[in-house]
């Protein structure tokens, strides 16, 4: 065995401390072949082939990661032998919880375990995870798992089981730890892709958040798109922050905007922003349902909000009030804000229109106010109720309005 010195002057053996013990061409495509593949999953289904085509006898490998997700803790990508996809399950905020997971080899390694390794042929022992028992059960001889180490303190977990009786051999162990650094390296630049755009999708939106990873990141940058707009605001909500408590008062808000949110994004709305108890929400003109679209989203977020108010009612509650206000136009939408901080978000004299139509619930007790350019475009005048011509505060000339009919 050949020797050499490290800076201290220590005389080493050539293979102590040294990556990787062998190297093997799977490691080259790894490090060299893996950099036009944007997706984690599929890297990990072509390496797991490449490994069967190597002499390893791989017959089932995940890998399990965590997430910025405001939904889902993490995810597991599974790949099993025979399958040329890799299957992907999410799991949600709270599973970390469960005595499912508490005993499982996935939480070991997550709580400080440097290896969990088992030969599955071996008697069951009481201490064994339950996981164990199922992989006995699809045949499986033995069950690995490592940490996979990103910066800043995450830790993520792959795992590698093998059907050969007996299990790895050395040898296979030593191939698999040679790929770890190369796929911990992969890994992170993909997972930190992954947590970039779930991210700006969870508090930009998908479409915005499209043009951002696009590119659109400079000041003043955007483009002037026809559109729906819809501006919804909470009744009354001053008072029941001032009187309810905190958790209470935010847990109303998330039902509230779950409430609105979800058949606006369900009709191919894009929600700009939450604005306190306000959101700010457009259906671009391009499609040509837009304006139907956008009504519909609106009747199903008032059915839900009458289900939200007969719970309630049921709890002793006031039923929550609430003021949307439509109309339609071009808009600018882009990037506005300082030199440091931007905002994603569309302005003009439209978005100005429906802002004060959703005032002006207040003063007509309606609580769905439209234009007369909205529903015209949309060709649902004679489904709603004329209100008259209203002067808006800062519009030059009077408006339309129009109202959801009354039940």
């Amino acid at each position: 065995m050949s020797s050499f010195l490290n800076k201290a002057g220590t005389v080493l053996d050539a293979d102590e401390g040294v990556w990787p013990v062998r190297r093997r061409r799977i490691l080259d495509w790894l490090v060299n072949e893996t950099r036009g593949e944007r997706f984690i999953d599929n890297i990990l289904v072509e390496m797991c082939e490449k490994l069967l085509a190597s002499g390893v006898p791989l017959a089932r490998a995940t890998l399990h990661f965590r997430t910025n997700h405001p939904q889902w803790i993490g995810a597991r990508i599974l790949w099993k032998e025979g399958l040329t996809e890799a299957k992907i399950n999410t799991f949600a905020h709270g599973v970390e919880n469960t005595p499912e997971f508490q005993n499982s080899p996935i939480n070991a390694i997550h709580t400080g375990a440097q290896e969990v390794r088992k030969r599955l042929e071996d008697p069951v022992a009481a201490h064994d995870y339950p996981l164990y028992q199922e992989l006995r059960d699809d045949g499986l001889a033995e069950y690995i798992a490592w940490p996979v180490e990103h910066t800043f303190g995450k830790r993520h977990v792959v795992t590698f089981s093998t059907d050969q009786p007996g299990g790895f051999t050395s040898e296979h162990v030593d191939f698999l730890r040679d790929l770890l650094p190369a796929l911990t390296l992969i890994s992170e630049i993909r997972l930190k892709n992954i947590m970039a755009r779930t991210l700006l999708q969870t508090y930009v939106g998908p479409h915005a958040s499209e043009h951002i990873l696009s590119g659109a990141t400079t000041r003043g940058s955007g483009a002037t798109v026809g559109a729906a707009i819809m501006i919804c605001d909470l009744r009354d909500f001053t008072a029941i922050s001032d009187l309810w408590p905190r958790d209470d008062v935010i847990h109303l808000l998330n039902d509230y905007f779950d409430a609105m949110s979800d058949p606006i994004e369900r009709y191919g709305g894009e929600i700009l922003k939450f604005m306190g108890d306000g959101l700010l929400a457009i259906f671009p003109l391009a499609k040509d349902t837009a304006c139907l679209d956008l009504l519909q989203a609106i009747r199903e977020g008032q059915a839900s909000m009458a289900e939200l108010n007969e719970e309630h009612l049921r709890m002793g509650r006031e039923p929550l009030r609430y003021g949307v206000g439509v109309h339609v136009g071009d808009v600018m939408y882009g990037n506005i804000g300082s030199r440091r901080r931007l905002d994603f978000t569309v302005i003009g004299p439209a978005v100005n229109v429906a802002s004060r139509l959703e005032s002006l619930t207040k003063e007509v007790k309606r609580p769905v106010l439209l234009s007369r350019a909205f529903v015209e475009m949309a060709g649902c005048a004679d489904d709603m109720d004329s209100l008259g011509t209203f002067p808006l505060r800062g519009l030059g000339e009077p408006v339309d309005v129009f109202a959801f009919p009354e039940r």
